[in-house]
């Protein structure tokens, strides 16, 4: 969570109203312990959506069951550096036009590269055309769109937490923008539009709707959902949004850097499986969601179907509770899971145990920088994403987008220019998920 200063101010609740909220305030929970706090911003200098207090009310009804406090103002007069100090993310509601002057612009900007957040919601990207600094944050600008229909809404990340409780095809009704760009080289795509399943879509067959990114110090998230007032009282929309208030806040962890290149190796799909081997006992289920869970072990499910050198290996994670598992990389082709264990190197996933056995660290050799990840892992229950990169003998960790090991192999019994990956079963008492297993084959070069 970033870090704001909050002092009490007397009044400061009549501030609560729309309009500028002038003096930092404290915001505490029923427990007593301080909240976070978001402003939503809604202030339209072009057209204005009626939608927006059913956005406002319905961001506030996620915030008295999230756990943080919204305040809502048109005046753009909170845009300064002592206000905005108040706040862990500034939702732009469907902002239209020029709705900043040069000050308010520079006291925003400032506010990002100290670690603030955004959320832009539909018309935030019709917004600000002539700051590239905000262009950058929303991350494109809209061009023109059809009329309101249904169409097929591609989920194509389902660990963030906007879109971690969505089926991987969500059929929803919305105004669906078109974009001046694509932002999909520069921020990470979590869902994109079907351009076949309704007509007027102009970016040609490749058509993100909602992203995230890191800008400037800041985060950021941006969906193109939100036009109708509908949208507000569905349940999944809702849940969406609230997803991506978390992350912008920081009260849940993501990798939303750009992610280009992977193929699939589990895609949630039976036919996926095809290349994928038991060895040992216990087993993984496939649910119709998509996830593989743990049952039984030890047994590790490997892909079988290539060997791999240098590569970017990514997947999306989850425990129960205290669980033990871990993916496994650079073994050789065998039907006994200890031929891994004895062979290549585990990376775990149990964050309960010794340094150099908890999430994050390469099993019994290498912790990883528990500060770092402790910053970076969600809670059991909440989805993480590694990312294990192996170029040579190196092998890094990224959990949710931050690096968190660095290990260099010394051992030619575990050499990882060539070997195969899995994925632990580690007993009955441990239930443990995957989803979207990838990998990004990489040029080989030297250590």
């Amino acid at each position: 969570m970033r870090t704001s200063v909050r002092m009490l101010t007397v009044g400061a609740a009549a501030g609560l109203l729309l309009g500028c909220v002038s003096g930092p305030a404290v915001s505490k929970g029923a427990d007593g312990a301080d909240r976070s706090r978001v402003l939503v911003f809604s202030k339209t200098a072009g057209f204005r959506h009626d939608s927006i207090p059913e956005g406002i009310a319905a961001v506030r009804e996620l915030g008295a069951t999230g756990g943080f406090a919204v305040d809502a103002t048109e005046d753009a007069g909170a845009f300064t550096a002592r206000n905005l100090a108040r706040y862990d993310a500034v939702v732009f509601l469907s902002t239209t036009g020029d709705v900043l002057d040069t000050t308010q612009q520079s006291a925003f900007e400032r506010y990002i590269k100290r670690g603030g957040g955004y959320v832009g919601i539909h018309a935030a990207a019709d917004t600000e055309y002539d700051w590239a600094f905000y262009g950058g944050l929303a991350g494109a600008y809209f061009q023109s769109h059809p009329a309101i229909q249904p169409a097929t809404v591609t989920v194509e990340d389902r660990s963030h937490p906007a879109t971690s409780g969505l089926p991987r095809s969500w059929e929803r009704t919305d105004e669906w923008y078109n974009y001046r760009s694509n932002p999909r080289d520069r921020a990470h795509v979590l869902a994109s539009l079907d351009e076949s399943s309704y007509t007027g879509g102009t970016m040609n067959g490749d058509h993100p709707i909602a992203w995230c990114q890191e800008y400037r110090g800041g985060r950021a998230f941006y969906t193109g959902g939100g036009h109708t007032k509908e949208s507000y009282a569905e349940p999944a929309f809702r849940q969406h949004l609230l997803g991506g208030i978390r992350y912008a806040i920081g009260a849940a962890q993501a990798d939303c850097r750009p992610e280009n290149g992977y193929r699939p190796l589990f895609d949630g799909t039976t036919e996926s499986l095809t290349a994928w081997k038991q060895a040992g006992p216990g087993s993984f289920s496939l649910s119709d969601d998509g996830t593989l869970t743990s049952h039984g072990g030890l047994g590790m499910l490997w892909y079988a179907g290539s060997e791999f050198g240098s590569y970017s290996l990514k997947l999306d994670w989850q425990v129960a509770g205290d669980d033990n598992s871990g993916v496994f990389v650079g073994f050789p082709e065998s039907e006994d899971p200890w031929s891994a264990v004895d062979n290549g190197y585990e990376i775990q996933i149990d964050a309960t145990d010794a340094p150099d056995r908890t999430t994050g660290a390469v099993y019994s050799f290498q912790s990883a920088d528990v500060k770092k990840r402790d910053r970076a892992l969600n809670p059991p229950g909440e989805w993480n994403t590694y990312e294990i990169r192996v170029e040579g003998e190196r092998l890094r960790v990224w959990l949710n987008g931050v690096k968190i090991n660095d290990f260099t192999n010394t051992d030619p019994v575990r050499s990882l220019r060539d070997g195969h990956i899995g994925l632990q079963n580690h007993g009955a008492d441990d239930q443990v998920s995957f989803r979207d297993v990838r990998i990004k084959e990489l040029p080989t070069k030297g250590d």
